[in-house]
């Protein structure tokens, strides 16, 4: 369905296990790991319309059903893109290899039958396969799109059927990808609704923050993030990587005050906090790493937050939004600015610039006392500001 608006280890494990026994034991009924022979991709409804998708939120895909290897493994899931219905060489590998002309790319892998590309990585994927430039993009295009599936750790890949839908892509400029955010929802985040939509950024789902001088893989975003907050006793939340998916990337709780990442499978809990307090969340999203630490002191507790600039001619009193209305003490701040007619700046204070915070870098960064002002790019933005460590950013409306 498209949306127009906006235990693998213990598998690998057995896996292991199962093929050491085999070489002691050499026991017929061993479970071998064989070759799939047929992998289903089912035909999406909306195939049949033009998917708009500078005005679409996120397309899905699903697949019948696992691959039959022998016995059960965890599965990667990646989809395929080609506007040219071939699918000899991939973008990665053109890129190692001058002399070859790619014809599909690969989107991020999952370990889930049931894929949802952002609409806006799709359309970055068809620009960056095509080359396309400016005046360069077609008003619709048609592409095929098929799914590979292999064990994870284990190749034996497969390739299911092609399916054909028709879009409309828009230009985006190629860049370094923006740091890769990871947000947190549960009953003592946010409005404490476990809201985890797109939509729910800045109410139910609270952005981390980016952490300084840390290096961001440039083609994902992913890296190191940070977020510091009040938790009442016996909290319990989740960490989600994509809004709206509960199974690929999501942190959850194996214990008290620890957590562990999901990747499909069974749901093992919460992540919980006994006792109250302020705590510091660090994960590395390329290590796959999430620690959580209390501190030993509290920060200072603003009652009210502002937000000035360019866009309202630094007046200096447009009040932001407490967005931790769930818990007694809140330290994260939310506030649309409106900047379609054109680029703006921003800065965030307390009344009468007893305190102000301000940076360089757009759309995430970390802003310090006294510091620059913000540069906003032209677009409708809801900016969030944590003002503990001052980690702030700006997601488009």
């Amino acid at each position: 369905m498209i949306n127009m608006k906006k235990s693998l280890i213990l598998a690998l494990l057995l896996t292991g296990g199962l093929s050491f026994m085999a070489c002691e034991d050499d026991r017929d009924d061993n479970p071998v790991l064989t070759d799939a022979t047929e992998f289903v991709l089912n035909q999406p409804e909306y195939t049949s319309q033009v998917i708009d998708l500078e005005h679409s939120e996120s397309l899905t895909f699903t697949v019948a059903s696992q691959p039959n290897y022998g016995f059960p493994v965890a599965v990667e899931y990646t989809l395929q893109l080609s506007t040219s219905g071939t699918f000899t060489t991939s973008v990665a590998e053109a890129e190692e290899v001058d002399t070859l002309v790619a014809d599909y790319i690969s989107l991020d892998p999952v370990q889930s039958t049931t894929l949802t590309p952002t609409a806006e990585a799709f359309n970055k994927a068809l620009v960056q396969l095509n080359k396309w430039e400016e005046t360069d993009v077609p008003a619709t295009v048609e592409v095929t799109v098929r799914v590979q599936a292999e064990v994870v750790h284990g190749g034996h890949p497969i390739v299911s059927n092609e399916v054909v839908l028709d879009v409309a892509p828009y230009y985006v400029m190629l860049k370094d990808a923006d740091p890769e955010m990871w947000y947190l929802v549960g009953g003592c985040i946010g409005s404490s609704a476990w809201g985890n939509s797109p939509d729910a950024i800045g109410t139910g789902l609270v952005p981390m923050g980016v952490v300084k001088d840390a290096e961001y893989d440039k083609k994902t975003g992913a890296g190191k993030v940070v977020y510091t907050g009040y938790f009442p006793a016996n909290a319990e939340f989740k960490i989600v990587r994509t809004p709206g998916d509960w199974n690929n990337y999501v942190w959850c709780g194996d214990g008290v005050g620890k957590a562990q990442i999901r990747i499909g499978g069974d749901d093992p809990g919460n992540i919980q906090l006994a006792d109250a307090g302020y705590y510091t969340i660090n994960i590395d999203g390329q290590a796959m790493t999430c620690d959580i630490v209390k501190l030993e002191s509290e920060p200072t507790l603003y009652q009210e937050m502002l937000i000035t600039g360019d866009f309202d001619e630094w007046a200096a009193s447009a009040p932001m939004t407490a967005v931790n209305t769930g818990v007694e003490k809140n330290h994260v701040w939310s506030y649309v600015i409106d900047a379609t007619a054109g680029p703006t700046t921003a800065k965030f204070l307390q009344s009468g610039w007893s305190v102000n915070w301000g940076s360089t870098t757009f759309p995430y960064g970390i802003g310090v006392g006294n510091g620059p002002n913000i540069p906003v790019a032209q677009g409708k933005w809801l900016v969030i500001f944590n003002d503990i460590d001052g980690t702030y950013g700006f997601f488009p409306l």
